[in-house]
């Protein structure tokens, strides 16, 4: 029984059930109590979004602790500050030059400005599908195979299973999904390779959402508008602007993506962190 547990694909399967009940357990039963509270729609967003990351950080920490008995130092606080840092100045600097490009380009427009409040939803969206989807895909997929196949196999795996997975967004499309596994497929998983940590690809992930959908008004991934600080109006091209599906379905987005993605690679096979595939097989 222990064999068939510890067995790659057990353990993914296993993870995934077990960090996708938390999240989904914790935030149904947050929200019933806020309601019974009377709590306002922010107030209740923030709560629910801050209970079910909680909820998916420790499931996966004691889950994995448990079951592949070691320390889970990829979701430790060890190193946060910098990781979190790099993290959200590569998310904050990919993200304005993709606007930038837009508005270079005459099609990005400035309404108006909203009040600070107005961005507490979109910075609850952005934390809480970073935190959930990284752990998932880049801390229990991306991590378990590369293990089996090394870092090459288990990047190119990985990305195309969070492109396909964005296939299904509101407004995708195979261009869409194509964009997002070349640009946050491969630069999220350079980025834990490079760091060993999931807070690295986390604060990046958070930084490119809350700063496209968040500050600059964008459609995040198709997904329904929440809230901006600044008002705006996007306009041009399909394949500079993203169309329905936001920026991260155009060409600059992609560009400036694999270009980071492509340095941090270079970090990783300079330092030494990637995983081959014979090496498995030689502990093996």
């Amino acid at each position: 029984m222990r064999k068939l547990l510890t067995h790659p694909i057990s353990r993914i399967m296993l993870g995934l059930l077990a960090c996708l009940f938390a999240f989904i357990f914790v935030q149904n039963i947050a929200s019933k109590v806020l309601e019974l509270l009377g709590t306002g729609r922010v107030s209740r967003n923030l709560f629910k979004g801050i209970s079910a990351s909680l909820a998916v950080i420790y499931t996966y920490s004691l889950f994995f602790k448990w079951l592949e008995k070691r320390k889970v130092t990829e979701i430790s606080a060890r190193n946060l500050p910098r990781n979190v840092g790099l993290g959200l100045m590569i998310g904050m600097v990919i993200q304005s030059f993709t606007i930038f490009v837009i508005y270079l380009n005459s099609g990005f427009h400035v309404i108006g400005i909203n009040s600070v409040t107005s961005v507490i939803i979109p910075l609850t969206v952005a934390f809480t599908s970073a935190i959930f989807e990284e752990i998932l895909i880049r801390g229990i997929l991306f991590r378990i195979l590369e293990e089996r196949l090394g870092s090459y196999i288990a990047l190119m795996i990985s990305a195309i299973i969070f492109g396909a997975l964005h296939f299904f967004n509101p407004a995708a499309t195979f261009v869409s999904a194509t964009c997002v596994a070349l640009e946050a497929g491969l630069l999220l998983g350079t980025a834990y390779m490079y760091s060993r940590s999931l807070w690295l690809p986390i604060s990046i992930h958070f930084a490119w959402n809350f700063v496209q959908s968040g500050i600059f008004g964008a459609i995040t991934s198709g997904n329904e508008y929440t809230g901006s600080l600044l008002v705006t109006k996007i306009t041009g091209p399909e394949f500079i602007t993203g169309g329905n599906f936001g920026p991260e379905g155009s060409i600059q987005a992609t560009i400036f993506c694999l270009i980071a993605a492509i340095l941090l690679m270079h970090f990783n096979i300079k330092n030494n962190q990637l995983i081959p595939y014979a090496k498995f097989n030689e502990r093996a």
